[in-house]
């Protein structure tokens, strides 16, 4: 049962991004792969940049803390490091690690990338689609 209900999920969700890209009910609506690609990508590399950048200043002293009454260190592991800047470039923030010392700044500054740099995006779609409504 457990498995249908997953496959079911899965598809819904599919499908109404099927339709959200392909959907041409706006009149200036359209959805450019070039675009979306190069942002997913810049978004990607800076998360995976991060990420080595959090690795590399927990050397000496661990950086990220899980959020219990223990506080103890998160295990020193790239894959943990590349999961919390995940969840930071992403805004989604669980709050499973906290940040410490020089960690709290840069989690901030890849926080407001990831907020700002979609937006830069949309905007610039946005603005292309003016630029050619004006020629």
């Amino acid at each position: 049962m457990a498995t249908i209900v997953t496959l079911g999920a899965i598809l819904f969700i599919v499908v109404n991004l099927i339709y959200f890209f392909k959907d041409k009910h706006f009149k200036y609506s359209y959805f450019s792969t070039a675009l979306f690609l190069k942002l997913f990508f810049v978004l990607l590399s800076i998360m995976i940049a991060f990420a080595v950048l959090y690795y590399a200043l927990s050397f000496d002293n661990p950086m990220l803390r899980i959020s219990s009454p223990s506080g103890k260190p998160v295990e020193h592991t790239f894959l943990n490091y590349l999961y919390y800047s995940g969840v930071t470039i992403l805004s989604v923030g669980y709050g499973d690690y906290i940040p410490t010392g020089h960690l709290r700044f840069f989690a901030l500054l890849e926080a407001a990338i990831g907020l700002l740099l979609p937006t830069a995006y949309f905007m610039k779609v946005l603005d292309s689609k003016s630029n050619k409504g004006n020629e």
